[in-house]
């Protein structure tokens, strides 16, 4: 179970000393620990692509920024909804993060208007990985995140 203040921290974040990336960076190493996912990134949604903030994991993602319309980010986008792969082989619109990944999960964060505005993304190397804890902890993530995209975000540049 996710402790409350586990949540609060990332919420804390925003208040910490540092630079938005440096706190981005903070935020998605507790997201990745909270899951014991194998990668996590979060990513900023520019008006033609989506573009990673900060990541956590074994590599760098192979695509940092990619058209907004491409892989499960893009899906994401485009439905406001939740993306669960439990199976990326068997999804065509997946969009390879790092190797040997094999599900992924992507939620989105919106703003007041409900335009998704960033992304958070974490990924296993186990195919069914996800469960409903997963989204609740993701959704309780981007909850306590939003600040990051609201307030000097990539749109706000």
């Amino acid at each position: 179970m996710v402790k409350g203040n586990d949540l609060d921290t990332l919420l804390s974040l925003r208040d910490a000393r540092g630079e938005r990336v440096a706190k981005a960076q903070r935020a998605v190493d507790l997201v990745r620990s909270l899951g014991s996912y194998r990668w996590a990134g979060l990513y900023d949604v520019l008006p033609t692509e989506i573009a990673v903030i900060a990541w956590s994991g074994p590599e760098a993602p192979t695509y940092p920024r990619f058209p907004i319309d491409r892989g499960l980010n893009g899906a994401c986008v485009a439905s406001g909804k939740p993306v669960i792969v439990q199976d990326v082989a068997s999804d065509s619109r997946y969009l390879t993060t790092i190797g040997g990944t094999r599900g992924e999960m992507i939620q989105p964060v919106a703003d007041a208007t409900g335009t998704v505005i960033g992304t958070i993304d974490v990924e296993s190397d186990r195919v069914d990985a996800f469960t409903r804890r997963d989204e609740e902890l993701l959704a309780a993530c981007a909850k306590n995140l939003a600040w990051l995209w609201r307030s000097g975000g990539a749109r706000g540049r």
